[in-house]
């Protein structure tokens, strides 16, 4: 049995359920281009990703800065609407129980700066992650592994002393390619979705009774399931 000696966790969709929030956002920003998106589109093709890799593939034909204009629209228009935040039921007891464990705790995310700080402050939660490591200052961003690899490496620990949390199919396929043991929430996703993904277990929230065993037994826990 290999301790859990980090949590490493997503931001959007995993700390709070911001999608429903950036999905419109995504709509209004897109209507004036005369792109319409649906709740299937923006689950598949949208959520999770960095706006880089959004933006490439809606507007193929478009600059780098107009790509970033856009983008800055859309994740300013995300941050009027969204005041009303709170954290996913069960998170700022899950980490004061890591933090008595003595687990590290880290963000790892494909959300631009301005709404990590954001997001973390409407949710009470700054300065509570280190590392942080943000997709866009890497050279490769979810699903590549390298947000969590450069997680690791800062920790100074293996990819089996840590465990994720992810709500989308980019950041479960980031964390499995990494080599870590991940729990999928089902903000966004169904189970069956994020399972086929490679998470290797979900949950609604972080009430759920397997994430104390997880934190204690690792892997191990996942055969009392």
């Amino acid at each position: 049995m290999v301790a859990i000696r980090a949590l490493l966790f997503d931001l959007d969709g995993t700390l709070a359920d911001t999608d429903p929030l950036h999905f419109e956002a995504f709509v209004a920003a897109l209507e004036p281009h005369g792109i319409a998106i649906d709740h299937q589109f923006f689950k598949t093709a949208i959520s999770g990703r960095s706006n880089e890799a959004i933006c490439r593939d809606l507007f193929p034909n478009a600059s780098s800065a107009e790509h970033d204009r856009f983008a800055d629209d859309k994740e300013a228009a995300f941050r009027r609407a969204s005041g009303g935040l709170t954290a996913i039921d069960g998170l700022h007891a899950l980490l004061e129980r890591a933090r008595g464990l003595g687990a590290r705790i880290g963000l790892v995310t494909n959300a631009p700066a301005a709404n990590v700080r954001h997001v973390l402050d409407l949710l009470k939660l700054t300065g509570v992650f280190d590392p942080l490591v943000l997709g866009e200052e890497l050279p490769r961003s979810k699903p590549d592994p390298l947000p969590y690899q450069t997680a690791l490496a800062a920790l100074g620990m293996q990819p089996g002393e840590a465990l994720v949390f992810e709500d989308s199919l980019p950041g479960v396929q980031a964390a499995k390619a990494a080599g870590i043991l991940t729990v999928g929430l089902t903000t966004t996703l169904s189970a069956d979705a994020l399972r086929q993904a490679g998470a290797d277990a979900t949950v609604a929230d972080f009430l759920d009774p397997i994430l104390p065993l997880l934190l204690t037994r690792g892997a191990d826990a996942l055969t009392l399931r």
